[in-house]
């Protein structure tokens, strides 16, 4: 054989009974399912090592899920609540902490109902999880890690599957694959959406990916005659400084109505934090219809609004209005550059317009922030594409779980455990096809489902 010749000559393509892509937690819970239930399970990952963005995500406390009423929690998945439902009622909160309890990680419930471990920490659970793959109890098989195996998608046959790795390209025929490839945040840590085109070519009924839980960059400050962004000023006195103790108001075009109360983070160049991710799908979605959106803070929720203007109104003598708001309402900091920030001149100096500003003070948002800085990801797999078993209707025997299926929801652990319910639904789907179908040299037959 040539030099040439060799060099086009195909990879040797490797039997394996499921391939479970992606090493975040709905693939690991993917290959627990299978493993448990003595299925060969073979998992591939782009990284060198699997959990990456798990373990950033633990590094302020791992968030594992949330201690609400189930009802209230379903809800949070807005409008694919009812799709979920059947996950989360079989794998919701309670499951989550027994199955952490059962890696011999305790869970307790924090003042704001979010679940965590004891020692707040995501790496023990995910060493002892690992643990757990590689040594399973009896009648379980090992699972078998392929590290920095890039999956690029399908070879002609249109059934082997084609990996980049240090050693080249490898081939890979399964059985059935499960394809828990994340979102496209935080790319570095392996989340990069490279599927999606991947899978859009194949057919497969993909919408499009959008940042969610993300930040946003204001409009520009015609008090300031910025074009965009904050003033000078402000961006480098206050951009990292938190606004606390604000209550957050929005309603789009469509009358959909959000009303919190919180806090969040003034950035160089916009906003971003915990309250305005709570209402990000919809300033993200009201941008993408209208151009912009626009809401508005209460920067003192705990005064009525007649205390508010009886505070504003009162003679001021030979203060400036900076020390007079302060003095009376406690303004300052960056609440008080804010309200300079926002408002015309004139406004500052009108007390009942003043007054109403300090409870309903307008800041309009006209882009979020780029995909890889949002900690999650919208869009994805349509489960229109999908059976109940989260199986692609496109290709048979192959099923998708985790945040690559296009469903969205907020930070405090709803994120964490419909991956992980998804992640077992499409493992327990991966075995009854497995248990249906019949097989000769890698080769479908037959079924007898």
């Amino acid at each position: 054989m040539t030099n040439s010749e060799s060099l086009n000559t195909p990879a040797p393509v490797q039997p394996v009974e499921v391939a479970v892509i992606g090493g975040g937690p709905a693939g690991l819970m993917a290959a627990e399912e299978l493993s448990r239930a003595g299925v060969a399970v073979h998992l591939f990952d782009a990284m060198p090592s699997v959990g990456r963005k798990f373990l950033l995500a633990g590094k302020g406390g791992m968030n594992l899920s949330h201690a609400e009423p189930l009802a209230a929690f379903i809800g949070r998945y807005a409008e694919r609540a009812e799709t979920l439902r059947p996950l989360l009622e079989a794998f919701g909160p309670n499951e989550v902490r027994e199955w952490a309890a059962g890696l011999g990680i305790q869970t307790f419930v924090g003042s704001s109902s979010r679940v965590f471990p004891t020692d707040m920490k995501a790496a023990p659970l995910l060493r002892a999880w690992l643990q757990r793959l590689r040594h399973p109890a009896a009648g379980g098989e090992p699972v078998r890690f392929h590290m920095r195996h890039r999956w690029t998608g399908w070879a002609d046959d249109g059934d082997t599957l084609l990996f980049q790795s240090p050693e080249g390209e490898k081939r890979v025929q399964a059985r059935a694959t499960v394809l828990a490839l994340g979102g496209a945040s935080w790319a570095r840590l392996g989340s990069d959406g490279a599927w999606w085109p991947v899978l859009q070519a194949c057919g497969v009924d993909t919408a499009p990916l959008k940042p969610s839980n993300c930040g946003f960059d204001v409009a520009g400050s015609p008090v300031h005659g910025v074009s965009a962004g904050w003033s000078r000023f402000f961006s480098e006195r206050f951009a990292g400084q938190p606004l606390k103790s604000v209550a957050l108001r929005f309603t789009d075009s469509q009358g959909r109505h959000f009303e919190r109360r919180g806090e969040f983070v003034a950035t160089a160049t916009g906003v971003e934090g915990s309250l305005i991710y709570a209402v990000s799908s919809l300033l993200r979605d009201e941008i993408t219809a209208q151009g912009s959106a626009t809401f508005t803070l209460n920067l003192l929720p705990d005064h009525s609004a007649a205390q508010v203007l009886a505070h504003v109104s009162h003679p001021r003598g030979s203060r400036s209005l900076s020390s007079h708001l302060k003095s009376r309402l406690g303004l300052d900091g960056i609440k008080l550059a804010l309200l300079n920030e926002l408002l015309p001149r004139d406004t500052l100096h009108q007390p009942a317009l003043l007054a109403a500003a300090i409870q309903a003070l307008p800041v309009t948002v006209v882009a979020a922030r780029p995909l890889d800085e949002a900690i999650s990801t919208a869009g994805g797999v349509r489960f229109e594409a999908m059976d109940a078993a989260l199986m692609l209707r496109q290709r048979p025997g192959v099923f998708c779980a985790g945040e690559m299926t296009d469903w969205e929801a907020p930070t405090g652990g709803y994120l964490l455990t419909a991956c992980l319910s998804s992640g077992r639904l499409a493992g327990q789907g991966a075995q009854a096809w497995l248990n249906t179908h019949l097989y000769k040299n890698g080769n479908l037959v037959g079924d007898h489902s």
